[in-house]
């Protein structure tokens, strides 16, 4: 009898420790997400105030408001990687009265085809433009306006090869580029602004060939830097004029809520001002990141580097 009660307490045993080993095989499965979601929310607050401080200085106060996502797809030979940068920020000083601080639209989609280790064959799109009215003296409304919403504004549709051997890294290079130049405010319709021809216009068209990168590096712990850069050069039209852009983005995590960031963003487009521009920002405040779970390119069973 005791015999014929130990069988059945093995098989029970055998499949107990199964069905353990198969829900830790499916957890593991589980987390293994085509789309991950990787994104940043962020409302940077500075603030000054004096009462008879003989160093002088002017009460102002000042707010940034960003979100910062990335969306990617990844699948078997798919990659769809989709980015939406919106910042918008203002500052209220006494005695001169509320100024833009910061002002960026920048989306952009990628779909890549693995053709071999790491290289795409890909087309894309993007979108710049700001959400309201610059001014030539400082953001100052009673100064001459020279941009707007979609003033300019820019399209780029185009096709070519992406390079991404991992996430920090993506370099796409499109020899076959549309880049339309929007100006839909009709006080900025001016012949040579922004590259228009004539009195009237409201758009123009370019094409030529486009190549962007962005590399991501962890200094240390909690300091981490991204950078971004593109390139420009229109077929049709001066193709020596190129359109160079670099931006960098140093972000100092103090806890889950709370960071640090310094921006700084060089331009240079022949049609926008023969000069180089120059952005800086620095704020202090309240982040939140969102990250929903393992990429299948940070899992080892899908990094051909490491042997299994």
């Amino acid at each position: 009898m005791k015999k014929f009660l130990m069988v059945p307490s093995i098989s029970l045993g055998i499949f107990a420790h199964a069905q353990e080993e198969i829900k830790k095989d499916s957890v593991i499965v589980d987390t293994v997400k085509h789309w991950s979601v990787l994104g940043k929310q962020s409302l940077m607050i500075n603030q000054a105030a004096f009462s008879n401080w003989v160093g002088g200085g002017a009460n102002n106060v000042g707010w940034l408001a960003g979100l910062d996502y990335n969306l990617t797809y990844e699948k078997d030979k798919d990659l769809w990687e989709n980015l939406i940068l919106l910042n918008y920020g203002q500052n209220n000083t006494q005695g001169i009265g509320v100024r833009k601080t910061q002002d960026v639209i920048n989306i952009s989609t990628n779909y890549g085809r693995k053709v071999s280790k790491s290289w795409y064959l890909s087309v894309g799109a993007g979108f710049q433009s700001q959400f309201s009215t610059g001014y030539e003296d400082g953001n100052n409304p009673e100064a001459k306006k020279i941009s707007n919403f979609m003033a300019p504004g820019y399209l780029n549709v185009g096709m070519g090869i992406t390079y991404r051997p991992n996430d920090n890294l993506n370099v796409t290079l499109r020899p076959s580029n549309a880049r339309w130049a929007f100006v839909l405010d009709k006080d900025l319709q001016l012949a040579g602004n922004y590259g228009l021809k004539a009195d009237g216009d409201s758009s123009l068209l370019q094409y030529g060939f486009l190549g962007t990168a962005s590399y991501k590096v962890k200094l240390m712990e909690n300091v981490n830097i991204a950078n971004t850069a593109s390139v420009f050069s229109n077929y049709l039209d001066h193709p020596e004029r190129l359109v160079l852009a670099y931006g960098m983005v140093l972000n100092l995590k103090v806890n889950k809520f709370i960071s640090s960031n310094i921006t700084v963003d060089v331009l240079y487009d022949h049609n926008q001002v023969q000069k180089t521009q120059l952005k800086q920002t620095l704020g202090v405040g309240f982040a939140y990141t969102l990250n929903n779970g393992v990429k299948r390119s940070e899992r080892k069973d899908s990094q051909w580097w490491i042997k299994k």
